[in-house]
């Protein structure tokens, strides 16, 4: 999600949207904060001070800095590019399901789900539940929400996955039972129901300015590119939130984000990178969750484009980079070496694979070949991630070695995810957790919307079909296996490292694990305890 590999949202105007009182949902027995504490905004995007020093300002409002996504921004849960996006739509809305940290689906809305013998129809059955409003979470929302999603206009990252919804057929079966009707065969289904851009929302909902949901908390205020702000609903589905006040922050950079964790301005600190974890075990009264390969480290190279259509550049990339140096250097040792495949670890993931060394002489043998010796090759960068600008130094240093000039492109923070959907040849991404079913569905099948490489294989396209066809588990993982090999060699879609996610958080927040990114648990805030 996710996954940084996401597109920025349409334009929308960078104003702030505060609801008028008397449409506020009530917050329960127990009241919240005063609504005008609100925290000056330094140059560099975060708080200028807050509080009492304590850790993000004591009480009962939490807060948590991540990177933002700048005046393109909006509470449209379907439209959700970014991880802050993931974290404001918990905050707000609820799902179908939720991942596990394997990736497997668990019941959130849906009570139960199962598909008949032939795969193309699926029954689902709600919870009890209700939106901020009082009303009830129905079947009809969940057409209409799914419906939506499944519109290429909306942009939602699991576009491709509902797109497999023949809605004409699929059908409310009372207020909480519904049926889907798949347009083939897919027993991998119910992953879709987790997936990010899949909330539920009221039917008919079009305008985000005042955002109705039924997830753990409701809307306070919200500025593109700003903070948001969000109080406890004491009657969730799930339960109440332990917290008053959910408050998110910005902090684009990533020493901004730990500064404020070290200073007290927040209470948790998304995305750092492994020098800061160091710094942080260091330094003692602060803790740091850790999940090992959380985030695959990828350089898109697009195959679409010249020079990588042709295939022995690719070839020649793959094995002129050295991936463990890589790995020392740009993660500070914090991760481990790809062999450009996603989701290492993961249900589905080839276990037998030979890992990918690094050979020079090869490498410069196809560059001769394809007379491409001395070619320079722009690769896209930003400071959303501090591995990529160390990561594409280092790599300069070791394909020049096979005869390829790489020289960085440095791209703006808050709009590098939507300009290198059609900007540029190769391009520095990262995707965190995902169902590798459905990674495999959105980001490397011919032709679909997220596929940034360019990647068009028959082959390929025809053995994920024969998977979601196939009702026995052992062998639907085994075609995925093998259109897995197929992409390894073929995609441009080069996994150089999976890097480890660390989030740090202050000494006094309690009810926090540390969970992959996209699963259920991570920034899971309606959990959180201080004190």
């Amino acid at each position: 999600m996710a996954t940084r590999a996401r597109t920025q949202p349409p334009h929308r105007p960078a104003v702030e949207h505060r609801p008028a009182a008397e449409h506020r949902p009530e917050p329960g027995r127990r009241g919240v904060l005063a609504a005008g504490g609100g925290l000056a905004l330094a140059a560099s995007g975060l708080l200028a001070g807050c509080g009492d020093g304590t850790g993000g300002g004591g009480g009962d409002r939490f807060r948590a800095a991540f990177t933002v996504g700048g005046s393109q921004e909006t509470l449209d849960p379907h439209v959700a590019p970014n991880f802050v996006d993931q974290v404001r739509a918990k905050a707000l809305y609820d799902t179908l399901g939720g991942y596990a940290d394997d990736m497997s689906v668990r019941k959130r809305l849906a009570e139960s789900w199962e598909s008949d013998a032939s795969g193309t129809r699926w029954r689902v059955r709600l919870r009890a539940a209700e939106f901020h409003d009082g009303k009830p979470v129905t079947a009809k929302d969940v057409l209409y929400s799914y419906r939506r999603a499944a519109d290429p206009d909306i942009g939602s990252p699991s576009q491709e996955l509902l797109s497999a919804i023949d809605f004409t057929a699929s059908a409310a079966e009372g207020r909480r039972s519904l049926t889907f009707v798949l347009k083939a065969p897919n027993f991998e289904f119910p992953t879709a129901f987790a997936g990010p851009g899949t909330e539920i929302l009221p039917e008919g909902t079009r305008d985000f300015r005042e955002p109705v949901g039924s997830g753990p908390f409701t809307y306070v205020s919200f500025e593109p590119g700003g903070p948001a702000r969000f109080r406890r609903w004491a009657d969730h589905w799930d339960g109440a939130p332990r917290i008053q006040e959910l408050e998110i922050v910005p902090a684009n950079e990533e020493s901004a984000r730990l500064n404020a964790l070290l200073s007290g301005q927040v209470h948790y600190a998304a995305d750092l990178a492994g020098a800061s974890a160091d710094r942080l075990r260091q330094e003692g009264s602060k803790e740091l969750l850790t999940v090992k390969r959380a985030t695959a480290q990828q350089l898109l190279l697009r195959t679409g484009r010249k020079p990588f259509d042709d295939p022995r550049l690719v070839r020649a990339v793959q094995l002129g980079i050295d991936r463990e140096a890589l790995v020392r250097v740009a993660l500070a040792g914090h991760g481990e070496v790809g062999d450009d495949l996603f989701g290492m670890g993961l249900r589905g993931y080839p276990d037998d694979l030979k890992p990918r060394e690094r050979d020079v002489d090869e490498a410069r043998r196809l560059v001769r070949e394809a007379g491409a010796d001395g070619l320079e090759i722009t690769v896209e960068t930003s400071s959303v991630d501090a591995a990529w600008e160390p990561a594409a130094e280092l790599m300069a240093r070791q394909l020049k070695e096979v005869g390829l000039r790489l020289k960085s492109h440095v791209r703006a923070s808050s709009t590098y995810f939507s300009e290198i959907r059609t900007e540029g040849v190769a391009a520095f991404n990262t995707t965190s957790t995902l169902p590798v079913s459905d990674f495999l569905q959105q980001r490397v099948r011919g032709g679909a919307a997220r596929n940034q490489t360019q990647y068009s294989s028959k082959k390929f396209d025809e053995l994920l079909d024969r998977a979601r066809r196939t009702r026995a588990e052992e062998d639907r993982l085994a075609l995925l296996a093998r259109a897995q090999r197929i992409a390894r060699d073929e995609s441009g879609l080069l996994v150089w490292a999976f890097s480890d996610a660390n989030d740090g958080i202050a000494a006094e927040v309690r009810g926090l694990r540390a969970a992959p990114p996209n699963s259920h648990d991570w920034a899971r805030f309606d959990r959180v305890r201080l004190g």
